[in-house]
């Protein structure tokens, strides 16, 4: 056997060490991806804001999305979402002309979910030029309580608008994000 370098020896140790991190870091929390159609974007995540009706969403499985008033701000814009029912993660976007975006067909893939293990779900939104337009998930049901990465993304006849990406963990990984939202029952 030759002879190696001590520090060579350990600088490939950490590369080989590293890799796999580095390798799931790049594949898992891609950047987020925006059209020149959308003219700002945040994302984070929400407390259940009070929601005043619903709309039909036959592609999701509760089959409605929440329809409300005031948008809530983020608590945080960490992209690790406790899963935790009442928790929502999603995206704020402004589109790049006044006149806004409407028909925006938002697709959300996720782990398998329900009964039927389901990897996506769909609903039409619209994105406002004039002020931003939060598009969210929210967990109202257990079964929604799937650890994994989850993408939303939001396309206009085809064409890419914007996709973001966001980590659900169990709660106790991420207790303070559960505790802003008054959750801190869930923790223990």
């Amino acid at each position: 056997m030759g002879y190696r370098d001590p520090m060579t020896l350990r600088l490939t140790l950490i590369a080989l060490l590293l890799s796999p991190v580095l390798a799931w870091s790049q594949t898992a929390l891609r950047p987020d991806k925006v059209s020149p159609a959308i003219s700002g974007l945040e994302a984070g995540i929400v407390c259940a804001p009070v929601t005043v009706g619903s709309a039909p969403a036959p592609d999701t499985l509760a089959g409605a999305t929440h329809i409300i008033d005031e948008e809530p701000p983020f608590v945080s814009v960490s992209r690790r979402v406790p899963a935790v029912i009442g928790i929502g993660f999603g995206v704020k976007s402004t589109a790049s002309t006044k006149s806004g975006i409407d028909d925006v067909l938002v697709v959300i893939t996720h782990p398998p979910m329900g009964a039927d293990q389901i990897r996506t779900q769909s609903f039409l939104t619209a994105i406002s030029g004039i002020e931003s337009s939060l598009t969210f998930y929210q967990f109202d049901s257990d079964y929604e309580l799937v650890p994994g990465l989850w993408q939303m993304a939001a396309t206009k006849d085809g064409q890419p608008l914007f996709s973001a990406m966001f980590e659900v963990v169990a709660p106790q990984q991420a207790p303070q994000l559960a505790a802003a939202c008054g959750f801190e029952e869930l923790l223990s």
